[in-house]
């Protein structure tokens, strides 16, 4: 068991400012058998009203507007969660592929969630199930082999890829972070017939040293009849344990984007992300990100250009 203190703050700078601030977030940690929510706070900018409800996959949404002119936004999310299901290597389950089609019959989720990705390199993934063996396998074993194969193959690299980059590009470029070997790894096991979910949340640091810790992280989880879900992190190569918190499933991560919206005005943006990681015993860990965002069109650079030249000329 264990019982984390975890504090993310998301902080939006424009150059200019800018109105109608229109958000959505899925900030709250899940409360499920082996995760228990202690507290929660939720504080933003100017502290416009929260309205709460519950999306398709059960995740709890706040959606807030701020209609006011602004520079800056921040939104800051603290939660006190206790975990407990160490590091849960499922049961011997013989579950197979085929076994799986009855429940496709009775949910709609499990059915939509089975479906893969249209891509252009599908073959490059028939080829990795074709290396990994995918025939006559309980679905444990061949998703634990397609987590161990990302692993080895793939190499952990900040800063080369952002929120936009597909499935094909991490093929092409063989490197990534966590959101992206979450997303490979989904296309892996539902090409090879299994429901698979997207997994938003935090992997929190220990002596191991996991990749991705500190920060927001990204993981898969399967279904089995047996055991229900299943939780795989293929940036680590492991069964999810005590260190991971859950905040939000999916089908993919714009199901459990943390925060997105929209804004009225002409500004570039800029997004920093800080977790910070609190144990009982007092240490505390903390991260600073500045987010990769979409590049802007070139439509838009020029006018964000103009009216920097105005503002010089202005100056003078």
């Amino acid at each position: 068991m264990a019982v984390f203190k975890i504090v993310h703050i998301t902080k939006y700078q424009y150059n200019w400012p800018i109105k109608e601030s229109i958000n959505e977030i899925r900030l709250f940690p899940h409360n499920f058998d082996n995760q228990k929510v202690l507290e929660y706070h939720l504080m933003i900018t100017n502290n416009p009203e929260v309205i709460l409800s519950e999306d398709y996959y059960g995740n709890r949404v706040g959606n807030f507007n701020s209609f006011e002119a602004h520079s800056e936004m921040t939104i800051e999310s603290r939660m006190l969660v206790k975990v407990n299901h160490s590091l849960k290597i499922p049961e011997i389950d013989y579950t197979k592929v085929e076994d799986l089609v009855p429940l496709y019959e009775k949910s709609i989720i499990l059915l939509r969630l089975s479906y893969p990705e249209i891509i252009t390199k599908q073959n490059e993934i028939l080829s990795i199930l074709d290396k990994i063996g995918c025939t006559d396998k309980p679905i444990i074993e061949i998703a634990r082999q397609c987590n161990e194969y990302i692993f080895n193959n793939f190499e952990y690299t900040k800063g080369i890829t952002n929120i936009e980059t597909t499935v094909d590009e991490i093929l092409e470029m063989k490197k990534g972070v966590c959101q992206d070997f979450a997303h490979l790894l989904l296309q892996l096991v539902r090409t090879a017939g299994i429901p698979a979910r997207y997994v938003s949340g935090y992997i929190c640091p220990n002596k191991s040293g996991f990749r991705g810790e500190g920060a927001t992280h990204a993981w898969v989880e399967i279904y089995t009849p047996n055991q229900g879900w299943l939780g795989l992190d293929p940036t680590n190569n492991i069964w999810t344990m005590d260190n991971h918190i859950k905040l939000s499933v999916g089908r993919n991560f714009y199901d459990c984007t943390p925060v997105k919206g929209i804004f009225k005005g002409i500004a570039k943006q800029t997004l920093s992300v800080c977790v910070s990681i609190g144990y009982e015993d007092g240490h505390q860990f903390e991260e600073i990100n500045d987010v990769q965002l979409q590049e802007v069109t070139v439509e838009f650079q020029e006018q964000l250009d103009s009216i920097e030249l105005l503002h010089q000329q202005q100056q003078q």
